[in-house]
């Protein structure tokens, strides 16, 4: 088992599909890895910048490998990873309430 500090993109593009996977619970019932993205997502903050930072544990060899296959690459770019010793808070604001008014900004431009 690794903690890695990861830093990614998000797909602006790709956000409304992504919440509705938290949301509807698909990707928290993915298993081994489901419920540690939700969590992981959850710790994430967006920096001034745009980046989304997070940590998350991961079991495989390769950093993220099943995360990145099933859900981080569909609506991250830029993802890398770093290993650390543990779970670590980060400054910006918080991940899903960023995504949330993504989310709300895009529905309310095509109404």
């Amino acid at each position: 088992m690794t903690i890695y500090r990861v830093t990614a993109r998000l797909k602006a593009d790709t956000a409304g599909n992504l919440r509705r996977k938290l949301d509807d619970g698909s990707i928290a019932a993915q298993q081994p890895d489901g419920q540690e993205m939700v969590d992981a997502f959850g710790r994430a903050t967006v920096t001034k910048s745009g980046d989304v930072r997070w940590s998350e544990t991961c079991y495989c060899p390769t950093p993220l490998a099943h995360e990145r296959a099933t859900v981080l690459d569909r609506f991250f770019e830029d993802l890398t990873t770093e290993p650390i010793e543990t779970y670590q808070p980060y400054e910006g604001r918080p991940f899903l309430e960023y995504l949330g008014d993504i989310v709300a900004t895009s529905s309310n431009r095509r109404a």
